[in-house]
């Protein structure tokens, strides 16, 4: 699956212990063949449960993941986009927008 990644969500990665920063690259490499499934076969059953994957409230269009409930409580928020690679052709795509603790929900 495709992505891109917000200034904000880069800023939350920098700020990321190195341990939370590996429990979240594994979270995303589950998450990303999830997504995949989800674009073939349009199934929300594709999301793995322990990822808790769910709308933000109040934030038309933006999803959460949870990658950590032990320790730090780890957040993602994200939305579906789309790319055009060089041949011009447009792909599903996963806009990553922020990245840390609850906090990030108020401004997702």
């Amino acid at each position: 699956m495709r992505f891109e990644r917000t200034d904000v969500f880069k800023s939350d990665y920098k700020r990321l212990a190195n341990s939370n920063r590996e429990l979240f690259r594994r979270a995303a490499r589950e998450f990303n063949d999830a997504c995949v499934q989800f674009v073939v076969a349009n199934d929300p059953a594709s999301w793995p449960a322990k990822l808790r994957v769910k709308s933000v409230v109040n934030a038309p269009g933006v999803f959460e993941l949870t990658w950590s409930f032990s320790g730090t409580d780890g957040r993602a928020t994200w939305e579906w986009t789309t790319v055009t690679d060089a041949k011009g052709i447009t792909h599903p795509a996963v806009r990553w927008r922020r990245l840390g603790d609850h906090e990030i929900f108020r401004n997702p």
